[in-house]
């Protein structure tokens, strides 16, 4: 019996670097429309900030446009995607308390859900890294990737 699982766990093992890759895709394309809609519209998400009574408004959406522009060209190569989801993580954090919180959970009402899948996400890619096809794997050969 001790076989079968364990041969189970090697047949179920295969797909997990797909799916890493599949997962950072789709995270890099959830992020493309807030991103280029923060850094087209500068002053109107500096007001917009402001009336959520961010802190330091105008730096906080150069900071938050920039990880969510470079973390969407870092994710798609997998390259350094340990730090840029510890960054991406804090941005949801950030959206989660400042945004969202006040709408409960459901994202019909604009609620945490989303910004937390996105945490939960973020969190997956902390622990195990980007996977076999990221560049992150060909530099660093990250033996927990392999």
């Amino acid at each position: 019996m001790r076989n079968v699982f364990s041969e189970l766990a090697v047949l179920l093992s295969y797909p997990a670097n797909l799916i890493l890759l599949a997962l950072r895709l789709l995270l890099a394309y959830g992020f493309a429309t807030p991103a280029l809609l923060k850094i087209n519209y500068l002053k109107d998400t500096i007001a917009w900030f402001e009336t959520l009574s961010i802190p330091l408004p105008a730096l906080t959406t150069y900071l938050v446009s920039g990880i969510e522009t470079i973390g969407i060209v870092l994710l798609v190569l997998g390259l350094f995607t340990r730090y840029i989801s510890v960054l991406l993580a804090c941005v949801m954090i950030g959206a989660i308390f400042f945004v969202h919180a006040g709408n409960g959970f459901s994202v019909a009402n604009n609620g945490i859900e989303i910004p937390l899948y996105y945490l939960l996400f973020f969190m997956i890619l902390m622990s195990v890294g980007a996977g076999k096809y990221s560049l992150d794997n060909v530099l660093f050969k990250d033996k927990k990737d392999e």
